[in-house]
């Protein structure tokens, strides 16, 4: 309800604050550079990087890096010359609101979890660029879920590990093969602090094993309104080998991956209750985590004096399990020897014995020869297990039924909730400016529903059109700089650093792949016929480009052939200047990527995509998919939204599914993508190409975004555990 104001003749006159000090506008630069909220606000990036262009992008477009280079009098000359003042001051306020008390979607829709938070577990978040504490798309995921969280509003904590050299760099020598290099993390350059206790003192956790005790430092990072958690095991008194535990990610052998396990879910559980923080629910994203259970059954056991079955059950209601992968390699497994090593003496306060405690992790309890499964722990003492796509759930109730041999594949209790992706995250500046103009006032507040995305059909097609290639533009740039950069570390010639900074074509179809290069991605789908690839490339009236981003595994041989095959393309005449590959792909790689191509190419080798999230994020800025029917394109692919590689079936011989794979990508771009994208009007527009374009992003944007994925677990899962009761109102 409206008020009316009204103000007297004699009521004192405003007054107005004086200017700031150079020590006040340099704290609420650093305020508004500790809370990682700055990362999906583009006028607060634009803010930091206005201060310092070159700088901005040389140090991987971290603010506190940046700001550490300024003296408070330095920046308010800055400041003053770029008039920022009102920039900082409406920022910093903004912040501030957005922290408080204001109302949110969680207020009427997650009912207990504001008295029992949701502590959501995960090994890598990908968050940003600058805090690179993830390899690719299940951090990125984490990343996007807790900043959906926090808009949302949604009561949770998540716990993690803090890597002091992250995930590697990426170079690739002189015969394109793949190079690690692991550089130590400024810590001082983050936004971490202490995580600190009710008595003010920093929290150190100690976990105890048979050949030692180890003590874990919590940090704390903030991200909006959720906090992250970050174990860190570099603390004086441990042992060397102690000290690097939580050096890198995915890094060492087995006995590195259980103690590093054993840090975030034991780690994690201990910290939460030495920070006062008792959770309601514990979502547990992938079995890397699944130790926590076993930690939360013996405080459940202690405070209230269970038996350890009564403690199990009532874990398990409260536990909620999400696994991401199809593929049998990506879920960790121990030996014996490894879980008594490292379980032993919480096994021992547990009461059980070591085939008890075996049990949980094997599929057949008894089977002395099957080794302890992390995902068969976090399914067993879970009551609520996902999936993370439609096709996904089939999958994965169809790997795992023998865990629930008396029931039918169809009661397998295993549902599934498909990804999103966190949209102010991943939408480019000049498509959200050109939403504003469209959509409704207040649409940045209601991206889960669906009549808000209908409004792009309203837009001028020639605006949409404009706006698109503005931003292909920005990424061919992008490319160019990068490639040519890797030349000259390479020494390759001038004449090849020339021609890295004339490559690709801003009218030219341009198809962006990016991922991680694991084989069953099948990077190189598209070079099955090299000679038919080259004819595509260089058509004469209509030509398509190339360009490539991903790592491979250290430890990964074939997918490493893989990058050297496609970085090495650039050789053979047919392809050069129009076949790139980026080094070192990360959160700002893709995120040029995604805002920038024609078509998003996703062939991996069906049903081995548990969900797939970079083509959601293509959909937001224009990006038409091209993808195999798997993973979340199998549930989003209409016929006028993308196009689709063959009809979603695989043969059982893996080269014939690839043979009829590939066969089935160069029919679909040159009878349906190619000529779509050249057919143009009088005017130079595809009109047909930007319909599908509208098409896509009317029908998808909302369905695939990290706030209705969010809200899904919320009603679903949070909710349910937490002794809730669910609630299906709309995401507003």
């Amino acid at each position: 309800m409206s008020q009316t104001v009204t103000v007297s003749s004699t009521s004192p006159r405003p007054t107005f604050p004086p200017l700031l000090s150079a020590e006040s506008l340099y704290d609420k630069c650093m305020t508004l550079a500790s809370n990682l909220w700055w990362s999906w606000n583009p006028d607060v990036i634009s803010l930091f990087r206005d201060l310092d262009p070159i700088r901005w992008r040389q140090l991987d477009h971290n603010p506190i890096a940046l700001l550490k280079e300024f003296t408070p009098e330095r920046l308010e000359m800055r400041a003053a010359e770029l008039v920022l003042y009102s920039r900082i001051n409406h920022a910093y306020r903004r912040l501030k609101e957005y922290l408080g008390d204001v109302p949110h979607w969680a207020r009427t829709n997650a009912g207990v979890l504001g008295s029992k938070p949701v502590a959501y577990f995960s090994l890598e978040f990908g968050v940003h660029e600058s805090v690179p504490i993830y390899s690719g798309g299940l951090g990125v995921l984490s990343g996007d879920h807790i900043k959906s969280a926090s808009g949302l509003g949604v009561p949770l904590v998540a716990v993690g590990l803090f890597y002091h050299q992250g995930y590697f760099k990426q170079h690739l020598d002189i015969n394109g093969w793949q190079q690690e290099e692991y550089l130590d993390i400024k810590a001082e350059n983050l936004p971490l602090e202490p995580a600190r206790g009710p008595d003010g003192k920093p929290v150190t956790i100690e976990i105890c094993t048979r050949t030692g005790c180890l003590f874990v430092k919590v940090r704390l990072m903030r991200v909006g309104r959720v906090n992250l958690l970050l174990m860190d095991s570099d603390v004086d008194g441990n042992r060397p080998e102690d000290r690097d535990l939580t050096s890198r990610l995915y890094g060492g052998d087995n006995r590195t991956r259980i103690r590093q396990e054993l840090v975030a879910g034991v780690g994690g559980v201990r910290a939460l209750r030495a920070l006062g923080i008792r959770p309601g629910v514990y979502h547990l994203n992938e079995g890397h985590s699944a130790f926590a259970t076993l930690e939360a059954i013996r405080e459940r056991m202690k405070d209230n004096g269970l038996s350890f079955d009564e403690a199990l059950r009532d874990v398990a209601e409260h536990t909620v399990f999400t696994t991401h992968t199809p593929v049998p390699a990506g879920h960790d497994r121990f030996d014996a020897h490894l879980i008594e090593e490292h379980l032993g003496p919480l096994r021992d306060e547990l009461g059980i014995s070591p085939q008890q405690l075996m049990g949980l992790g094997r599929v057949e309890p008894q089977n002395e020869h099957e080794t302890f499964c992390m995902t068969v722990l976090g399914l067993k003492l879970s009551r609520r297990a996902n999936a993370v796509s439609n096709l996904h759930g089939r999958v994965t109730r169809r790997m795992w039924a023998h865990l629930w041999p008396w029931r039918v594949e169809d009661e397998i209790p295993i549902g599934h909730i498909t990804n999103g992706v966190h949209i102010p995250s991943w939408l480019a500046y000049q498509m959200r400016q050109l939403y504003d103009r469209y959509f409704p006032a207040d649409w940045d507040r209601r991206m889960g529903e669906p009549e808000v995305w209908q409004e792009i059909h309203h837009v001028d097609p020639g605006e949409l059109w404009e706006t698109h290639h503005a931003l292909k533009n920005q990424l061919l740039a992008f490319v160019r700089r990068r490639v040519s950069r890797q030349c000259r570390r390479r020494g390759e010639s001038d004449e090849a650093v020339e021609a890295a900074r004339n490559m690709l074509d801003p009218n030219i179809l341009t198809i962006g792949f990016a991922r991680r290069f694991a084989t069953y991605k099948r990077a190189d789908l598209i070079m099955y016929q090299l000679d038919r690839l080259a004819a595509m490339i260089n058509d004469p009236e209509r030509p398509i480009q190339l360009i490539f981003a991903g790592k491979a595994h250290p430890a990964d041989e074939p997918g490493k052939r893989l990058i050297q095959k496609i970085a090495n393309l650039h050789r053979d005449p047919r392809f050069a200047g129009r076949v790139a590959f980026i080094e070192d792909y990360d959160i700002n790689v893709c995120r040029h990527m995604v805002q920038g191509v024609d078509v998003w190419l996703n062939n991996p080798r069906r049903p081995l995509e548990a969900s797939g999230t970079s083509g959601q994020k293509a959909v937001l800025n224009g990006a038409l998919n091209l993808s195999i029917l798997d993973g979340w394109w199998a549930e989003a692919y209409d016929g006028s939204n993308g196009f689709a590689i063959g009809e979603g079936a695989s043969h059982a011989r893996d080269d014939v599914t690839d043979a009829r794979d590939a066969e089935a990508l160069y029919e679909t771009l040159q009878k349906q993508v190619i000529p779509l994208y050249y057919d143009r009007d009088i005017d130079g527009l595809p009109r047909q190409w930007i319909r599908r374009m509208m098409n896509s992003i009317s029908t998808l944007a909302w369905r695939f975004s990290a706030d209705r994925m969010v809200a899904d677990y919320v009603r679903h899962a949070y909710l349910p555990a937490a002794g809730g009761i669910s609630c299906d109102m709309n995401i507003r």
